[in-house]
């Protein structure tokens, strides 16, 4: 989950990215970001386009927008701090 937001994060941010872009501001590996893409193109929450050249860009689309305020609204109820771990 964290790797979907992270790469939600840099695209609704930094905007249309070409997938090496993507990899440095979501921090990752180009093999986990190709997985972490597929799933969100499937749900929608990213769009690839095409740009100058044929060069392959990906957004994040309105739905992922709406899904990270929810995320940001979630994270600030929850008085836990990020490298605290939840147990139950």
């Amino acid at each position: 989950m964290e790797l979907c937001i992270s790469t939600l994060e840099a695209l609704a941010y930094y905007g249309p990215l070409k997938i090496t872009r993507i990899t440095y501001k979501a921090n990752m590996n180009c093999g986990q970001l190709r997985e972490v893409l597929d799933g969100l193109i499937q749900n929608e929450l990213v769009e690839e386009r095409i740009f100058r050249n044929n060069k392959v860009v990906y957004a994040a689309t309105p739905k992922a927008r709406t899904i990270l305020s929810y995320f940001e609204q979630i994270k600030e109820m929850l008085p836990i701090a990020e490298d605290e771990k939840l147990t139950f």
